[in-house]
């Protein structure tokens, strides 16, 4: 089976499960009928083989941004809740009264829940024995 047509098939199978009413399904259904025809599911199943080929990459140039994104991302939330509680409390012993940088965490947080369940999916493909090379 192609790409194009798993994602028909998938997408045929949820449509079914959201909308009970016969009605609102086939409306959905030609929703997804005509995103094949335009080739939205072609670029999508591409994007998904390019993601495949990118993440089975050694070079850090190609595989290494997504780590990347982690790192800043754990640093971010790190520094939040560890990092400047302690320091501030440090401070505030020695009688400094001074501003600690703030971190909006709203969009580092996004990312990293989303990165997050993507590694409970690597951790599933371990359990599995799926190798990472």
């Amino acid at each position: 089976m192609d790409p194009i047509s798993a994602l028909l098939s998938i997408g045929n199978t949820i449509i079914q499960r959201i909308f009970p009413d016969p009605a609102q399904a086939a409306q959905a259904q030609l929703a997804l009928l005509k995103m094949q025809q335009d080739g939205d599911l072609a670029a999508i199943s591409g994007q998904m083989e390019i993601n495949k080929v990118e993440a089975a990459s050694s070079s850090i140039f190609v595989s290494g941004w997504r780590p990347f994104c982690g790192w800043i991302c754990g640093f971010g939330l790190g520094y939040v809740a560890i990092i400047e509680p302690i320091a501030r409390l440090v401070a505030t012993l020695v009688g400094y009264t001074g501003a600690f940088p703030q971190i909006d965490t709203t969009l580092t947080m996004q990312v990293l829940l989303g990165m997050l369940g993507m590694g409970g999916l690597r951790s599933l493909d371990k359990a599995k024995g799926v190798a990472s090379k």
